[in-house]
């Protein structure tokens, strides 16, 4: 049996550059952070299935359309693997809430499953493995923080996120990233310079991150659910130091530099947002 930790992941930019013909070109950073599923799998001789997949969440699918369901299946092929097991997902992020909760799982079961059977495989390895069934899969495997390009699935290491403290409000909606992109417009889009962020994380410039923060589908899922605004202006007025949505949403992310401001806001929040979830958490370094 293994157990394997599955971060959640927050966009400091999202830049949408063009449409090809099946998906959006993108140019996103992301960094991993300490909120996290668990994902434990085991070998089960007795299975009538090769794979089953249990969760502690009655939200979640447990089924063949799951992402960790789609990511064993793939593994186990590939490395030509006929033994049964079972994966059990232990939910602490949001669904559906743009912190790539359900890519997480995926990666941690490529890795959990690549220790389990001792496969002589690399993260690049796993990589191209998962990149077939989603796009913020290699970047859940390879972890810290990324400029990811192509549909996001290319990714490239750079300088690691200055820690800090990340708040995250998600309103218990769960919002659809086909549909959100579906809904963006390139006409309308505000033009973002990755650059900018990328030489803010690499001059370790926490301010200067703040200050660019950044996300093309931010006004897109905003207009369909305005209480993302709502949010946003929350945490602005609340004196966080930094403030964006995350992926296509609906989470809301605030950076804030000390424990002391970061756990005022948070219990401003949870008075505040009673019935949403409220998280803090921390980048990983």
């Amino acid at each position: 049996m293994v157990r394997v930790k599955a971060p959640a992941k927050i966009n400091l930019s999202l830049s949408i550059l063009g449409k090809l013909e099946h998906f959006h070109e993108v140019e996103m950073i992301m960094t991993t952070i300490d909120l996290a599923d668990y994902v434990t799998i085991s070998k089960v001789p007795e299975a009538k299935e090769q794979i089953t997949v249990g969760t502690n969440s009655l939200a979640l699918m447990p089924g063949k359309s799951n992402l960790a369901y789609l990511a064993a299946d793939l593994f186990l092929k590939a490395y030509g693997i006929e033994e049964k097991v079972e994966i059990q997902i232990e939910k602490n992020i949001p669904i559906a809430g743009g912190l790539a909760g359900g890519s997480a799982d995926a990666a941690a079961t490529f890795r959990g499953l690549r220790d389990l059977f001792e496969v002589d495989c690399s993260d690049w390895d796993l990589c191209q493995l998962g990149q077939q069934i989603g796009s913020d899969i290699p970047f859940c495997i390879i972890g810290k923080t990324a400029l990811a390009t192509g549909r996001g699935e290319i990714i490239t290491p750079i300088r690691q996120m200055p820690l800090c403290w990340v708040l995250i409000i998600n309103p218990r909606i769960s919002a659809s990233t086909r549909d959100i992109y579906g809904a963006f417009d390139l006409n309308k889009k505000d033009n973002i310079d990755t650059n900018v962020m990328l030489e803010a994380i690499d001059n370790h410039d926490f301010d200067a991150i703040c200050d660019n923060l950044a996300n093309n589908l931010e006004p897109v899922t905003t207009k369909i659910y305005p209480i993302v605004g709502d949010i946003k202006k929350a945490l602005i007025k609340s004196g966080a130091n930094g403030v964006i949505m995350s992926g296509s949403g609906p989470s809301v992310f605030a950076l804030i530099y000390t424990e002391k401001k970061a756990k005022n806001i948070y219990a401003q929040m949870k008075k505040r947002f009673p019935n949403y979830l409220v998280h803090l958490a921390r980048t990983l370094g």
